[in-house]
Order: C-alpha cells, then sequence, then structure tokens
C-alpha cells in the first residue's frame, strides 16, 4: 500500500475525497463543518509557505495535510449540494412549472417518460410520465414545456427483498416523478440549445438511421447499445442472457469500445504522420474527435474514465510516456468524482475501476506463465489473460450488488470480445455508404447491401452465440450475494494470495490466509442467524401478493380467498369479499389479524360484528381511496392498521 500511495500521486489525492463524499452520505448534517475544515486546510497551506528553509522537510506534511482537509470539505460539499438538488420542496407540486426536455423520449405501454429540468427558482431533474399523444412523441430534446406539476419524491415499496429505487435515483440527480394527463402540458415553443442538448438530439437521428440497416428487434438494440450507449430497446430477456452468459459488459459502453473507437479515430488521422508537428495535431484531433463521441453516448462513468485515460495515453504518446498506470487511473477517478461525487456509489463507476484495477495488477502477472510461440496464440493468450483479470477484480462487487456469477465468461468472452470488434469496425463504411446513398450510385449501393448484410449476421452470430452460453448446464451461479465486509475480505484475499503465488513472500500469504478465516467466519455467523421464514404481504401495487419470504426469497403458496392462512401462533384470516358481511353470528370470531383485500366497499362497523382482529392489514391491491377510508375508521375505532401501500410490506415470523 505505502508502494502504491508513494508511485501514484493521484491517489493520495483521491483519498481525502473518497473520505469526504462517504461522510456526507452517512451524516447529512456534517455540511456545517466544511467551511471550517476548508479554511483550516487553506491556512495549513499558506502556513507551509512562511516555514524557514531549514525546517521545511520537518514540516512538509503541512501542505499534503492542508491539501487533504481541502478536498475532503470540497467533496463533502459537493456531494450534499448534490443530494439537495434531488430533493422535491412542497411549492413544487399542483402548480405550472416550465422545463426543458434533457433526451430521447422513452415509450413506455402506457405513457411517454421524459427526463426534464425545471426552470428556476427550482430547478430540479425529474421524470413527467406524459399521456401518450402525438405531441408527446414529437418531443425532442431542448423542447421547452409547461405543465402542472404533479411530482411527488420516488419511494420505495418496502418490501423486504426491494431494491433501493429511490436511492438510486437521488444518486441520479432526479428529484421526483409523475403522471401528467395531456390537458395538463403543452409546449412553449421555443427550445434550449446547448452541447448535451445537441448531442442529444444527434442521438436521436442516429437511432432513426440505424432504423434503416433493417435489422430485427434484438439486433437492432444491441448495435444501438454497443454504439451509442443507448438501452432502451434491450429486452428484458437479452439483457438477461448477456448477464448470465458473463458478457453484460459489452452492453455497457466502456473502455472496450472506447478503445476500438480510439484506433479508429487514429487510424483515420494517420496521414498527418508519427512525428513532429503533424503528429501533435494528429493527438489533438484524436482527443477532441473521442470527446465528441463521450458526450454523445451520454458521458457514463466508465466511458469517461475510458476517455480520460485515453487522453492521458495520448498525452504520454507526445513526450513518450507510457498513459496506462496506477496514477492515470487514480487520476480519471479523480476527475470524475471532483466533479460528479455520487459517481461513487454507481454500480457502473465501481465495475469500471475495478476491471481496469484488476487489469493492471493481475495481468503482468499471468502474461509470465507462458510466452505463447506465435501472434496467434499471443492474441488468444492475451485475450484470455485480460478476460480473466478484469473477472478477478470485478466478481466479488458482481456477488456484492447481485449476488449472481457467470461460470462460463472465459469462454463466451473469448467468442464475443473479437466479435465486437469487428461489429464496431464494420459498422464505420456501413453508416458512410448508408449516408453516401443519397448519391443513388450503384457502385454505392452495392456497398451498402454488402456491409448491411456483414453486419447482420455478425450481430445475429454473437447473439447466438449469448443465447446459447445461457443455455449450458450451471452458466450462472445465483443466490449469492454477499455483505460489504465479506467484499473487503474477498478482495484482500484474492490480491494478498495472488501477491503472494508470484513473490512467495510470508506476509501476504498470512494476510490472505487471515482474510479467508474471516470471510469464512462471517459465512457461518450468517447461516446460523439466518432470519426465520415470513408471513409476508407484499406491497405490489394493484395486487395481492401473499408469500413465505425465506432466505431472501419468496415462495408462493396458493391461498384461497375468504381463507384462513395456516401459521403455527397466529389466527389469520383472509378475506377478499364484502358480500361476506351478509353472514350473522351471536359471538365475534376473535382474530390475531385480518388481510382485507380486493374489494372497495369493505365496511368495518359490519367487519366488527363478525371478527374481532387485534391488527387488519390493507393489501395493495385495494384501490387507494378505500384503504385510506378503511385505515382512517379503524384509527378512529382504536385498531391497529397496516396499510401496506403507505408503511409498505407487512410481515410475520412463523
Amino acid at each position: 500500500m505505502n508502494a502504491l500511495i508513494g508511485k501514484t500521486p493521484f491517489f493520495r489525492l483521491l483519498l481525502p475525497l473518497i473520505f469526504g463524499i462517504i461522510a456526507g452520505a452517512i451524516f447529512p448534517g456534517i455540511l456545517s463543518v466544511s467551511l471550517p475544515t476548508a479554511l483550516a486546510g487553506l491556512s495549513l497551506m499558506l502556513l507551509s509557505f512562511f516555514i524557514r528553509p531549514d525546517d521545511q522537510f520537518r514540516f512538509r506534511w503541512l501542505f499534503g495535510a492542508g491539501v487533504c482537509l481541502f478536498l475532503f470539505s470540497l467533496s463533502l460539499y459537493q456531494f450534499r449540494q448534490h443530494i439537495e438538488s434531488a430533493e422535491l420542496s412542497p411549492p413544487d407540486y399542483g402548480q405550472y412549472n416550465l422545463g426543458v426536455v434533457l433526451d430521447i423520449p422513452e415509450v413506455k405501454p402506457r405513457s411517454i417518460a421524459v427526463n426534464v429540468k425545471t426552470a428556476s427558482p427550482g430547478k430540479k431533474k425529474v421524470i413527467l410520465y406524459l399521456e401518450q399523444t402525438d405531441e408527446a412523441r414529437g418531443l425532442n430534446p431542448g423542447d421547452e414545456i409547461v405543465f402542472l406539476s404533479k411530482v411527488e419524491p420516488f419511494r420505495n415499496f418496502g418490501n423486504p427483498d426491494d431494491f433501493d429505487y429511490a436511492g438510486y435515483m437521488k444518486n441520479k440527480g432526479f428529484a421526483g416523478s409523475g403522471y401528467i394527463p395531456a390537458v395538463d402540458w403543452q409546449k412553449t415553443g421555443r427550445e434550449t440549445k446547448s452541447i448535451p442538448i445537441m448531442t442529444q438530439r444527434f442521438r436521436a437521428k442516429a437511432l432513426d438511421f440505424y432504423r434503416s440497416f433493417d435489422l430485427e428487434n434484438d439486433a437492432y438494440a444491441f448495435i444501438c447499445a454497443l454504439t451509442l450507449g443507448y438501452k432502451v430497446h434491450l429486452s428484458n430477456d437479452l439483457q438477461e442472457a448477456f448477464r448470465a452468459s458473463g458478457t453484460a459488459h459489452v452492453l455497457a459502453l466502456s473502455g472496450l469500445h472506447v478503445g476500438i473507437i480510439y484506433a479508429v479515430i487514429s487510424l483515420l488521422f494517420s496521414f498527418f504522420g508519427k512525428s513532429g508537428y503533424g503528429f501533435i495535431i494528429r493527438q489533438w484531433l484524436v482527443i477532441l474527435t473521442l470527446w465528441a463521441f463521450v458526450f454523445i453516448v451520454g458521458m457514463s462513468a466508465s466511458i469517461v474514465r475510458a476517455a480520460i485515460m485515453l487522453t492521458l495515453f495520448s498525452w504520454g504518446n507526445l513526450y513518450h510516456r507510457s498513459g496506462f498506470t496506477y496514477n492515470s487511473l487514480a487520476a480519471a477517478a479523480f476527475l470524475i468524482l471532483i466533479f460528479q461525487p455520487s459517481y461513487l456509489f454507481d454500480v457502473g463507476f465501481q465495475m469500471s475501476f475495478a476491471a481496469v484495477f484488476a487489469i493492471l495488477f493481475f495481468n503482468p502477472l499471468l502474461n509470465r506463465l507462458y510466452r505463447p510461440p506465435n501472434k496467434v496464440v499471443k492474441y488468444i493468450w492475451n485475450l484470455f489473460c485480460i478476460t480473466t483479470a478484469a473477472q478477478l477484480g470485478v466478481f466479488p462487487l458482481v456477488l456484492y450488488h447481485f449476488g449472481t456469477f457467470p461460470t462460463w465468461f472465459f469462454i463466451t468472452n473469448m467468442l464475443v470480445v473479437p466479435l465486437v470488434g469487428i461489429i464496431i469496425y464494420a459498422a464505420f463504411p456501413l453508416i458512410i455508404f448508408g449516408l453516401l446513398r443519397s448519391l443513388q450510385w450503384d457502385i454505392i449501393t452495392v456497398l451498402y447491401t454488402f456491409f448491411q448484410w456483414v453486419e447482420k449476421n455478425l450481430i445475429e452470430l454473437l447473439l447466438r452465440i449469448v443465447y446459447i452460453s445461457e443455455s449450458i448446464p450451471f452458466a450462472q451461479i445465483s443466490d449469492k450475494k454477499i455483505s460489504f465486509l465479506q467484499l473487503i475480505l474477498l478482495l484482500l484475499f484474492i490480491y494478498s494470495f495472488t501477491r503472494f503465488l508470484f513473490s512467495r513472500h510470508a506476509r501476504p500469504l498470512i494476510t490472505s490466509l487471515a482474510a479467508l478465516l474471516l470471510f469464512q467466519f462471517t459465512v457461518t455467523h450468517k447461516n446460523l442467524t439466518r432470519p426465520a421464514p415470513q408471513l409476508t404481504v407484499f406491497n405490489s401495487p394493484g395486487q395481492s401478493e401473499i408469500a413465505i419470504f425465506h432466505n431472501n426469497k419468496r415462495h408462493f403458496t396458493e391461498i384461497p380467498e375468504n381463507s384462513f392462512i395456516s401459521h403455527p401462533e397466529k389466527r389469520i384470516f383472509l378475506l377478499s369479499d364484502a358480500d361476506f358481511t351478509t353472514y350473522h353470528t351471536d359471538k365475534q370470531f376473535p382474530l390475531d389479524i385480518l388481510i382485507l383485500s380486493q374489494q372497495a366497499s369493505f365496511d368495518i362497523e359490519q367487519l366488527l360484528a363478525l371478527f374481532r382482529p387485534s391488527k387488519i392489514v390493507l393489501d395493495s391491491s385495494l384501490p387507494r381511496y378505500a384503504a385510506v377510508r378503511i385505515a382512517q375508521e379503524c384509527r378512529t375505532l382504536g385498531i391497529e392498521v397496516h396499510d401496506v401501500t403507505e408503511k409498505g410490506a407487512f410481515s410475520l415470523n412463523f
């Protein structure tokens, strides 16, 4: 670690930046200390310039400490500002507001989702679900609209297996969402023009242009994701196939794609030469073109990381230095987080940097194991080493976030990665000849048809490989999610044990075995303290969903309407028929829990004539107006009530 910090100056700058972001996420009220901390850091840096020359070496830490404090406070302030910008204030609801369409509207089954940035004073990014109309379908990035604000903050459903959607959207900078009927919005006729807006318009035109390639739906969705980073058209089955086969990284624009684009751009400007002023011009043109591509495809964390590293590589070429180092990786992370601190919690950011760090660490070690005899074997071996190195660094993160791992990734990637390169290369002449078709020259039509056939068959071949890989037995290990502590221990074991294998020193072996022992202890503790199975009434909007929740899975059993639910200690009755109240009894039937489902016409007083429940649970199939009415009646009568739509899932241990 000391060697890493000493040889990578940007890593020393990156650490206080990360600590500031984490502090801002854990302690929301810590923002008040950012200004005093920044002033203290600036004071230490200023003080270091007034130290006598004889004492400068002894007090050299002053400047570094000042920089660390300043960066800590800066990242803390930036992160809290980002979080506060994604919070709605009460005046944002129920009033007319102006907004600008940020990117390409997405057609949903019942609406059109539009990302909008509202006008001042409350500049917020929100998602508006517009009623499907021709006017809504015709919206373009940059269009200004006026709408009656019915935006509400994002909420999780409160189920035990929920993804933190509200936190995810907040990290993305979105404050809320709302459905807007056609009568409550209209275009103002004005347009906003900025570089991000213009790039989104170009992206929309490129998507329309790809339609002319006459590709199948999956093939069209794939090439849009591969070359433009636009994944809206990808079906759930296709995405799952890529995940199960270990090639999901192909769908997310990353270093692989940017590297291929960089090679193409560099080739296009190769006529400037390899030395002198022509070489300098060539490098700057490559950098400018590369960043233009980055703007067009959306500036995700992984693609920005790759673009920064390739920019440093181009600068390194000017001074005959290497651009792919730990320091350049730390520089890329530093530059991204200084402007977008919330990216630290983005899964794409974490996996992108983990993969590149692993390649820098493992790839040289793996290459030492074998010396290929020829270029073909060398290419295959290098591809295997890079793929294996990246997966060694990424798979603990995959287990932490998703609990799955593809077992045949090394085979699938050996086939898919070269095909991806060929598909991207083949796309360039297809695009060029597609643009020239308006000339109506026979030779251009023939060449366009040929490259169209090539591209179509290459994509179909790749998709066939992915689907076959997904269908292989044991293609994916699932339900193996690990905790954050287990993630740290697993990473520590992998890197320490690898260092031992190639250095034969005792310290990394002791570290790796200690990490493995602690990891096994956490696994044993988790198994021994596993929660008991729970009867759970889930919050599933518009439907009744009751199941046994165990080992983070829903186990459904058939529960008839108007029936008792088996439980060893509690008397639980599911009621979904309002006509049940036509029955009469001389004595109330005691219940621990009464679950009301589906019907809006339940009358609490009539139900209490039949039952004497300790608690009433309202499931999510009840209409909202009915659930609100029943909950209010229960509170008035002093009966404990749990509305799963408002409070989240209701769970009861077996």
